[in-house]
């Protein structure tokens, strides 16, 4: 009686592990169903279709920014969902640069580097650039595209080295292409970064096609701009992780003059 006992208690644990397992792997299921379900009620955050025009796309243009260009003003464009109520704002903001060092020295920027502020991409696919003394609108794009970051001149004042600095370009680090050939643009293709002039007339590629920009810093002893990529090495448009890194550099001063560190 006694060895049943011991054999149905047995039995029990083992059905009761397993079904807790059971419960634990159709738990974390939902959670990544959830998550795709997620990414794909929200997918023009991550993706665009790769031939998309934006005769096809439902937008939205709210919001006007004002630059440390007193004539350019930018217009920023969403994409939205269809049905959505096009009469609302975004969510936009400066980000601060905090190095300790700079503070004590400078005094605190108000913007990521002095005289540049930024704004960060989540559903914008263009840039509108308007030119109040022409009364000329451009737009930096010609199709669609996902922007990650949007750097353009402050319209606060601001000082390097206890001097007086202004900007006057504009740069925007996007995806603008299907490099990895799955059919869609979103942050597993390569990551670009462009140079716009002030009135929109030319616009440049900062780094070669086949690397794909993954962070960057800010050098304020030197006012450069140090951009950290990915070398597409086996050609599959993806920065794979195992890829080695480089390094580009410029200066604020001469945006066009871009250098290879490493």
């Amino acid at each position: 009686m006694k060895y049943l006992e011991k054999t149905l208690l047995i039995l029990m644990v083992i059905v009761f592990i397993s079904c807790n397992n059971r419960s634990e792997k159709k738990l974390e299921q939902l959670t990544v169903d959830e998550v795709e379900a997620q990414s794909n009620f929200d997918s023009l955050k991550y993706s665009l279709k790769r031939n998309v025009t934006f005769n096809q796309l439902s937008t939205s243009t709210n919001s006007i920014l004002l630059t440390g260009i007193d004539k350019i003003r930018l217009l920023t464009i969403y994409k939205i969902n269809q049905n959505r109520d096009k009469n609302i704002g975004f969510e936009e903001g400066t980000t601060f640069y905090n190095d300790s060092e700079a503070k004590d020295k400078e005094g605190l920027f108000n913007y990521f580097m002095p005289g540049i502020d930024i704004i960060n991409g989540y559903n914008m696919i263009n840039i509108g650039h308007y030119d109040l003394e022409k009364e000329k609108l451009s737009y930096l794009f010609q199709k669609p595209v996902l922007i990650k970051t949007l750097y353009f001149p402050g319209i606060k004042s601001d000082s390097l080295n206890g001097k007086p600095i202004k900007r006057n370009f504009f740069m925007v680090s996007v995806y603008d292409e299907d490099t990895n050939k799955d059919s869609l643009i979103n942050n597993k293709d390569l990551r670009k970064i462009y140079h716009f002039d002030e009135i929109n007339s030319k616009k440049t590629a900062l780094i070669p096609v086949q690397y794909s920009a993954i962070r960057s810093t800010y050098d304020y002893k030197n006012d450069i701009y140090y951009i950290y990529t990915k070398y597409d090495s086996n050609k599959n448009g993806f920065a794979d992780k195992t890829e080695p890194i480089s390094i580009f550099w410029l200066k604020l001063t001469e945006p066009l003059n871009v250098k290879k560190m490493i």
